[in-house]
């Protein structure tokens, strides 16, 4: 036995309750380098892939028990298999069904009977748009920037597993209600900033608590309706050494903003440092014209994210 059996180039599920159709398109992806599995009806191969979940599934439309629609459905109503490829099989004379198909979910169709060069190709080109997308999501939960879409009413209409953590922990240092999701609005003090970042393209928005620099940036519309929010946070402690020669701070004025980063107001700061609130208000005059921000939390979430680099 070959301890190590050669790479395929992915696994196919074709159900059909017709044996030539189904030896057909199994000689025909098997020898193009595609592991196949087969099942003759929609209840069977629901059942197979609890067990083993294909790559892409060649769905015939007509067959006994429940058809391919029903089949498409209940693929599509499960989170664990609503995301693999349906590709139709259907006759000529059922094309007035497609429409039908692509409501279930379906993201093509293969007209019977089949040519073995059409298959191999709708399936290629179905397998690299997943892979592609996969790709896209394992970068993004690798990456400290976190992802959101919202539509025109600032709702989320998608978000990768960090921006989840970020809203996760933004909600709970704010003291605000948990569980934010797809279908949910944002929190509020994103809400505020989103309400006027229109009419001041290009300003981020920014928030310290507890240790954490939140910000977020709005990304240009990428379709009608809807909008992308990249959003970060950066943790740590301050080395006031490391801020001055990243940011172009003196020693006071470093010191000055850790405090301010710990959540000190000004009168509180002057009092560490022995100063008036007048002059450590002066020194953050000074350190929000250095760094070309205009509020306190713009500052913090600057230098944190200087000193990141």
């Amino acid at each position: 036995m070959n301890p190590n059996p050669p790479q395929t180039l992915g696994n196919v599920m074709i159900v059909d309750d017709t044996p030539g159709n189904l030896a057909l398109l199994s000689d025909t992806l098997s020898e193009a380098g595609y592991r196949v599995l087969v099942a003759t009806d929609g209840l069977s191969a629901l059942a197979q892939i609890d067990y083993l979940k294909p790559d892409i599934i060649l769905l015939d439309v007509m067959m006994p028990g429940i058809d391919g629609f029903e089949t498409c459905h209940r693929l599509k109503a499960n989170p664990e298999t609503a995301t693999i490829p349906v590709l139709f099989m259907t006759a000529l004379s059922e094309l007035d069904n497609l429409l039908r198909g692509f409501d279930e979910g379906a993201v093509d169709y293969l007209v019977k009977p089949v040519r073995p060069p059409e298959v191999l190709a709708r399936v290629a080109v179905q397998l690299n748009q997943v892979r592609t997308l996969q790709r896209a999501e394992d970068a993004l939960k690798l990456s400290p920037v976190a992802v959101l879409a919202i539509d025109a009413v600032h709702g989320i209409t998608w978000l990768s597993p960090s921006a989840q953590q970020w809203l996760d922990e933004f909600s709970q240092k704010h003291g605000l209600s948990a569980n934010i999701g797809i279908g949910d609005s944002l929190p509020k003090p994103l809400l505020d900033w989103l309400t006027t970042a229109d009419k001041n393209e290009g300003t981020g928005f920014n928030s310290y608590r507890a240790g954490t620099s939140f910000s977020a940036k709005l990304s240009s519309r990428q379709a009608p309706g809807e909008s992308i929010l990249m959003l970060e946070k950066q943790t740590g402690e301050w080395d006031l050494e490391v801020v001055k020669l990243s940011s172009g701070l003196t020693s006071r004025e470093a010191e000055i903003l850790m405090w301010v980063s710990r959540g000190k107001t000004n009168k509180e700061v002057g009092i560490i440092l022995g100063s008036s609130p007048r002059t450590i208000n002066k020194h953050l005059e000074h350190i929000f014209e250095k760094l070309g921000v205009v509020t306190r939390a713009a500052a913090v979430s600057k230098v944190l994210q200087r000193k990141a680099v």
